[in-house]
């Protein structure tokens, strides 16, 4: 069963239970894959009628959880304690949708493989660095993490 059809499938028993905190995450999430489905045909991306590839999923998923962690941060700091908790309860619904999450020392790991990979030894390389290094990091690590880390190590090569 691939992704969208799991996220339908959860959607309808978290409706059953009546469980109203992971039915709301999970109609955002569907209605947010739809729209990107959307996008994706007006752009000539994909045929009319057709899905998102897992990787594409992977990535609104994770685009709404990062979007929930930048809410709470605000949440907090406008002292509304009860949204903030919401938004946290979301992001557990969600985080099961996602691959497990990289730690700094994967990163690292994948990122002197990718400049190994790519010969890149200049930080004006880092480029080149980003695309070999994203599909192989997508949804498993957050983008500015792992720029930090090329730019990082680059700096220290060059």
């Amino acid at each position: 069963m691939g992704l969208k059809e799991q996220l339908h499938k959860d959607m309808q028993t978290a409706a059953k239970e009546r469980n109203s905190l992971a039915l709301s995450a999970l109609r955002m999430a569907v209605a947010a894959v739809q729209n990107r489905e959307i996008e994706a045909v007006t752009r000539k991306e994909m045929p009319q009628g057709g899905t998102l590839p897992e990787e594409a999923i992977l990535k609104v998923i994770a685009a709404m959880v990062k979007q929930r962690r930048e809410s709470i941060g605000l949440f907090l700091q406008g002292n509304r304690p009860e949204l903030a908790a919401k938004e946290e309860s979301e992001i557990v619904v969600l985080d099961r949708y996602l691959p497990k999450a990289l730690t700094p020392a994967e990163i690292e790991a994948a990122v002197r493989e990718a400049i190994t990979e790519t010969g890149a030894g200049l930080p004006s390389d880092m480029g080149r660095v980003m695309k070999a290094l994203m599909p192989k990091v997508t949804g498993r690590a957050d983008g500015k993490a792992v720029s930090d880390t090329v730019r990082r190590l680059l700096a220290q090569q060059g």
